[in-house]
C-alpha cells in the first residue's frame, strides 16, 4: 500500500507543473508596466494621432482599437484606420 501511495505522489509530482498556467501573450496586450501605444481620435475634429497613454474615458479624445506594443504597429494600424481624417 505505501508503495501504491508513494508511486502516486511521483507521478502528480512529475505532472503538476504541465497543468500550470502557460503564458501566452502572442496577440494581446503587453504586461502592464510596459510601454504600451494607442491610435486615439479626437472627437471634434475626427483628427487621429498615436499615443503612449490611454485616453481617459470621458475626455475629448477616444482610443480606436485596441493597445499596440511599439508605436510602428500602432502608426500602422493609424495609417489603415478609415473613420480618422487626414
Amino acid at each position: 500500500m505505501t508503495k501504491v501511495l508513494l508511486a502516486t505522489v511521483a507521478v502528480i509530482a512529475f505532472t503538476a507543473p504541465s497543468f500550470a498556467q502557460q503564458d501566452k501573450t502572442t496577440g494581446q496586450a503587453p504586461p502592464s508596466g510596459a510601454s504600451s501605444f494607442y491610435v486615439a481620435q479626437d472627437t471634434a475634429t475626427m483628427k487621429c494621432q498615436v499615443v503612449n497613454a490611454q485616453p481617459a474615458a470621458g475626455g475629448n479624445m477616444k482610443a480606436i482599437g485596441t493597445a499596440h506594443p511599439t508605436q510602428a504597429s500602432a502608426q500602422t494600424a493609424l495609417m489603415a484606420d478609415k473613420t480618422c481624417k487626414e
